[in-house]
């Protein structure tokens, strides 16, 4: 257990990205079941109102300040947090890492065309990277039994699952143990962006915390989900430590 962070009720692991990885690589290592959550103020927000979601994060083994909202709430309220470890990122270190030390990854969610885009950038950027199986995210309930047996059966070291949030999260914390995946974390938009179907914001903008503006500047149906974001500000900098 390393030292963590509360923003809101929400347990946040105040770890660098190296150290990030480096625990991903633990959890590969002992080969039992983790989940792992990237934390932005809009997941903290929403935690608020679903409690299944704040129970999810709670239990997570790994949470790391994935927005530029999260670290400066921890920071306002004192904690010392080296720096924001983007969801996005942390995948892609994780991607390299597989692909030098051999670890098996399986990618689930996202649109049949985003993830066959997003597979095939990943195996070009990444040499020598095992992808032992793709699942989009179109399914429904009675679509489940067969999606687990398929990730089962590949045995990924690694499972990355962009079915948004909090469906990522509820969805690898209810199958967890059945999927036996050393590292399950949800990744969000990460294939959008590999596919080249979403641009990131330009590297100033992720250092200076805006990327949140670049992302509701190309995505303006955004705007009711950032709403999230002044009313985060304001419950931080109402409430206590924690």
């Amino acid at each position: 257990m390393g030292i963590k962070a509360t923003v809101l009720q929400v347990p946040i692991d105040i770890v660098t990205m190296a150290e990030a990885v480096a625990r991903l690589e633990e959890f590969i290592l002992k080969r039992k079941p983790h989940l792992i959550a990237t934390a932005n103020a809009e997941m903290v927000m929403l935690a608020q109102e679903d409690s299944d979601l704040a129970a999810i994060l709670a239990q997570c083994h790994l949470v790391v300040p994935d927005g530029a909202g999260v670290v400066w709430a921890a920071r306002h309220q004192g904690y010392t947090i080296p720096e924001r470890v983007a969801g996005y990122d942390l995948a892609q270190n994780l991607l390299a890492q597989a692909a030098q030390k051999g670890y098996s990854v399986f990618m689930f969610g996202s649109h049949p065309d985003i993830i066959s885009k997003a597979r095939q950038a990943a195996l070009e950027r990444y040499p020598g990277l095992t992808i032992v199986g793709t699942r989009h995210g179109f399914f429904g309930k009675e679509d489940e039994p067969e999606i687990l047996q398929q990730i089962t059966a590949a045995k990924p070291d690694i499972l990355l699952a962009a079915l948004g949030v909090p469906k990522q999260e509820k969805w690898l914390a209810r199958n967890l143990a059945k999927l036996n995946v050393p590292v399950c974390m949800g990744v969000g938009g990460t294939f959008d962006v590999m596919a080249g179907a979403v641009k990131r914001a330009p590297l100033w903008m992720q250092r200076t915390g805006l990327e949140w503006l670049f992302r509701l500047i190309r995505q303006p149906q955004r705007a009711l989900r950032m709403l999230a974001l002044p009313r985060f500000a304001v419950k931080v900098m109402l409430g206590k430590k924690g």
